[in-house]
């Protein structure tokens, strides 16, 4: 990845183009498993069988999934017992997670919005917050998202994310050798790290024709104030040495269910984390 520093006011206009462009390869790629949906009423995406551990029984519960792009986690979370609101800025992506949900025989309601206009669009008084892998890092205020993820949320309300570690997203993916280097920024920036980059972490033929995006590190201190200052509690936060995408294509290997991590002592590196916070009861 090759990143340059811009100021830029048309981030979502950008952002939005490229998940466009993408959706329905994702929905065709293996990698999402959409014929499984299809085939299998208990089948789960391999993301929320990772997180079902941590997760724990949602089953009766409202949840509201933010940038759920073409909805398999949603769905997941709602074959789990839950009454899910799927939310994303994409129209594509929504396409096609509507299209899924139908085929898997899913109750789900999607909505199209912006992360920070969530509350105006999806309401408010949910049960939890669920955040998946590669949320983040397209948004440029997290204090703005942690008062959205309070805002959804009722009294004794759980926010529940497991993202890709602000180390991960810091490092150097250009460099030809094994060595882990740190060469992005850790913490947010005002202005955001702008990547032109074909292709997508799917493998697909298709050519696209929308490849810049604008994207944001937040650094695991930054998240944790800024749900603190928003009236959440934090009840969990465990790092991971597995990321559910090849995200060092030199240094990584698969070790099975759709999970990556460091061929050589994977300890050194903290791939991904889960954060989980309960709003405050007022």
């Amino acid at each position: 990845m090759t990143a340059y520093r811009a100021r830029v006011t048309d981030y979502r206009d950008v952002n939005r183009a490229n998940w466009d462009d993408r959706a329905a390869a994702h929905a065709a790629s293996p990698g999402y498993s959409v014929s499984h949906f299809a085939g299998d009423p208990a089948f789960l995406s391999h993301t929320i069988r990772f997180d079902r551990p941590l997760l724990g029984d949602v089953s009766g519960l409202r949840g509201v999934h933010l940038q759920c792009h073409i909805g398999t986690d949603t769905v997941s979370l709602s074959r789990l017992g839950a009454t899910m609101t799927g939310v994303d800025f994409s129209p594509k992506s929504l396409a096609e997670a509507r299209r899924i949900a139908e085929l898997a025989g899913a109750d789900v309601r999607f909505v199209e919005s912006d992360v920070y206009e969530a509350v105006s669009a999806a309401g408010d008084g949910y049960d939890f917050v669920y955040t998946g892998v590669g949320a983040l890092c397209w948004l440029p205020d997290i204090r703005r998202w942690a008062r959205t993820v309070a805002a959804l949320l009722r009294p004794g309300g759980r926010l529940f994310i497991r993202e890709g570690h602000p180390v991960l997203w810091a490092l150097d993916y250009e460099r030809d050798d094994d060595l882990l280097v740190l060469a992005e920024p850790y913490f947010e920036t005002a202005e955001p790290q702008v990547y032109d980059e074909p292709g997508t972490y799917v493998e697909t033929d298709i050519a696209f024709a929308n490849n810049v995006t604008h994207e944001w590190n937040h650094g695991l201190g930054e998240i944790v104030t800024a749900l603190l200052e928003a009236g959440m509690t934090i009840t969990g936060l465990v790092e991971h040495t597995s990321v559910p995408w090849h995200a060092l294509e030199r240094t990584m290997v698969d070790i099975g269910d759709g999970e990556y991590q460091l061929r050589d002592k994977p300890n050194r590196l903290p791939h991904t984390y889960t954060l989980q916070a309960v709003r405050t009861v007022v």
